[in-house]
């Protein structure tokens, strides 16, 4: 989970972000216990009302449930996850489109730039472990 803050946005709602980045992605499982506010506002480095703030919106959005004494749960609602990571990878799309498109590509060279990428970075992770040995 990317703990890192900038001042762009609120804090609460990049802690937000970053809880439902890593929700979306797998690192944090269904029906996984979270750490407590104050654990998580140390990591963050932040003040445990801000934590609490962002914890409350997401329990609000139903992404993270609350257990009175066993504290808080992601949802195991598998398909409100995968609602989430569709539109959290909708919003990466559509902001690559506009900006490819900003630098004059059309949609087929976008396209095209986009798979000839890929395959570079899959061929430099294939590469990757024999250089380390």
């Amino acid at each position: 989970m990317d703990k890192k803050l900038s001042e762009n946005m609120p804090i609460y709602v990049q802690i937000m972000n970053s809880v439902k980045e890593a929700i979306a992605a797998g690192e944090i499982s269904p029906s996984e216990r979270i750490p407590s506010v104050r654990e998580l506002a140390q990591d963050f480095e932040v003040n445990p009302n801000t934590m609490q703030r962002a914890l409350n919106e997401l329990e609000r959005e139903g992404l993270l449930v609350s257990e009175r004494t066993a504290g808080r749960f992601v949802t195991d609602d598998k398909e409100l996850i995968e609602e989430l990571k569709n539109e959290m990878a909708a919003r990466t799309a559509d902001r690559f489109r506009k900006e490819m498109g900003a630098l004059g590509f059309s949609d087929d060279e976008m396209i095209d730039f986009f798979r000839e990428r890929c395959r570079k970075e899959i061929a430099a992770e294939a590469e990757a472990p024999e250089r380390v040995g």
